[in-house]
């Protein structure tokens, strides 16, 4: 939560709530983590879960607007965990973009099948990773 002034006269200033988005990225490997806080913090609420069933645990007691979401994780793979998400009555209409190394046309298939909004090769540019959050969150 925010506080952002509006407006301001001589005798008053009025400040407004502003309330940012909450994305939860998940990946098993720290720096990863990492970089997606600095790049999205400026302008949303990041969560971050180190594993699938992290993930899960934070979805249910927190209101995550958006997932960033890897494939290749230990125990529950990413496109396990969209499956998940995909069955959840309060989780289902949550967008989830994939960021990931895997870039065979095999895995983009599976993710888009499965319900992906996008899909991020790392290493990825900061500008786009912006741009495909926004626009998936634009979409919800």
């Amino acid at each position: 939560m925010v506080l952002a002034k509006e407006e301001s006269t001589e005798d008053k200033t009025v400040f407004r709530v502003v309330q940012k988005k909450v994305i939860l990225a998940v990946d098993d490997i720290r720096l990863h983590l990492m970089r997606i806080n600095e790049v999205l913090s400026p302008d949303y609420d990041v969560r971050i879960a180190k594993s699938a069933m992290a993930a899960l645990k934070i979805m249910t007691s927190e209101k995550i607007d958006l997932v960033l979401l890897d494939i290749e994780m230990p125990g529950v793979s990413g496109l396990d965990l969209l499956e998940a998400i995909n069955r959840g009555e309060d989780t289902k209409k949550i967008p989830v973009i994939f960021v990931t190394s895997h870039a065979t046309g095999d895995f983009v298939l599976r993710a888009k099948e499965a319900g992906a909004k996008g899909y991020l090769i790392k290493p990825y540019d900061r500008e786009k990773l912006t741009r495909m959050v926004q626009d998936a969150l634009q979409e919800a």
